[in-house]
């Protein structure tokens, strides 16, 4: 056989073949690592679910793969707690204000009413005595006319009791004249004297003087005379 006609063998040298196994061996622990490692992490992470309701073991865990992320881990528990203490001062704060605010709303309510009630009186007062002051002139308007029945003066001063009439009606102040024969009221009436009459006894016979109310208050009591039959 000529030498052109050879067929070239490559014959592949020690070196080579243990630098190949060596190469194959390499790969394979690369890749047994890599398996390794992601094991390692899905272990880490099933570990950390375990533990997320507990803060101490959780620091725990985290220190022992690193210090700098635990003190950040404690600090922010530690800032948490700090809020958590501010929240419930403050919400205690909110319920304190909140129980002082219905006092006060009370509180003004009350005086409103308070006050309402003193105007009132005070209102009421001054109309009692604008009728306490108003109501002897009435009366002696009245005897006027029973005195000057046939006088020129008669139609001057009943002009005068009707407009006087109307001052009192604004005042909310009616007149109390018992009809003859009407029973006494206590609360209304004042008997002056009993006199024998055709009346049923005990009632009103002829009223002396007018009394006047106002709303429901008496300012002062009708002038009676009563009728007896003994």
């Amino acid at each position: 056989m000529s030498d052109d006609d050879a067929v070239d063998v490559e014959v592949e040298s020690p070196d080579d073949a243990a630098s190949d196994a060596a190469r194959t061996n390499g790969t394979a622990d690369a890749a047994t690592d890599e398996s390794s490692d992601e094991a390692a992490g899905a272990e880490d992470e099933a570990g950390v679910e375990d533990i997320a309701d507990d803060r101490e073991a959780l620091a725990a865990a985290v220190a022992e793969h690193d210090e700098a992320l635990a003190r950040e881990v404690a600090a922010l528990e530690a800032e948490l707690d700090e809020t958590r203490d501010e929240l419930l001062d403050a919400e205690a704060e909110t319920e304190e204000l909140t129980s002082k605010l219905a006092r006060v709303k009370a509180d003004f309510s009350n005086y409103k009413q308070r006050a309402k009630r003193k105007q009132d009186e005070i209102r009421e007062r001054a109309s009692e005595q604008l009728v306490e002051r108003i109501t002897p002139v009435r009366n002696d308007l009245l005897r006027a006319l029973d005195q000057e029945a046939g006088s020129d003066l008669r139609p001057g001063v009943e002009s005068t009791l009707e407009k006087f009439d109307e001052v009192l009606a604004d005042e909310g102040v009616e007149p109390i004249e018992p009809d003859p024969g009407e029973d006494v009221d206590p609360a209304r009436h004042q008997v002056m004297l009993r006199v024998e009459s055709d009346r049923p006894s005990g009632t009103v016979h002829e009223v002396y003087e007018p009394g006047y109310e106002m709303g429901d208050r008496v300012i002062k009591e009708a002038k009676v005379t009563v009728s007896d039959d003994e």
